[in-house]
């Protein structure tokens, strides 16, 4: 298994993972509106200029590409798995690449986590801070957690 930079090339790939997991998967908890809001969001363009900026991941494993991750500075903005591989730890692996590279620059870690993927989060540390409620397509409401883990121990010092 082994964690690497996406590049362009790889846009393709990343993409079908991204768009066909949301398809797959997010139908079980969101209506059809949600559904097409997220596939918007994580669309190809979108994918491309963050491989572009350097902040997308993959995870190949036998020369596979199995999940994709993204970050930008301590915010955690995509990870996906095929809907195949679930439930493997791949997903963990993942989360811990990405934590990882912003434990570098900075202490805390946030995310946005859907439904099908809070569970994953709350098993990794992540505490909900705020509820959050958007409102998409026909009065459809997306519904999601802000969520937010330390990822080093800070000591306060009294000046």
């Amino acid at each position: 298994m082994e964690y690497v930079k996406a590049t362009e090339k790889d846009i393709d790939q990343i993409s079908m993972i991204v768009q066909d997991t949301i398809r797959d998967v997010y139908p079980k908890y969101y209506p059809k509106e949600v559904v097409d809001f997220f596939c918007e969001l994580h669309c190809k363009k979108n994918i491309s200029k963050d491989i572009k900026n350097g902040l997308v991941g993959m995870l190949r494993n036998d020369n596979m590409i199995v999940g994709t991750g993204c970050y930008k500075d301590n915010h955690i903005t995509r990870v996906y798995v095929k809907p195949e591989f679930q439930g493997k730890g791949y997903g963990s692996f993942i989360m811990q690449c990405l934590e990882n590279q912003i434990s570098l620059q900075y202490d805390t870690v946030y995310l946005d986590a859907s439904l099908p993927a809070s569970h994953l989060y709350e098993k990794r540390g992540y505490r909900t801070i705020k509820h959050e409620r958007l409102n998409v397509e026909k009065g459809r409401i997306l519904v999601y957690e802000v969520m937010m883990k330390l990822l080093r121990n800070i000591s306060m010092v009294n000046m």
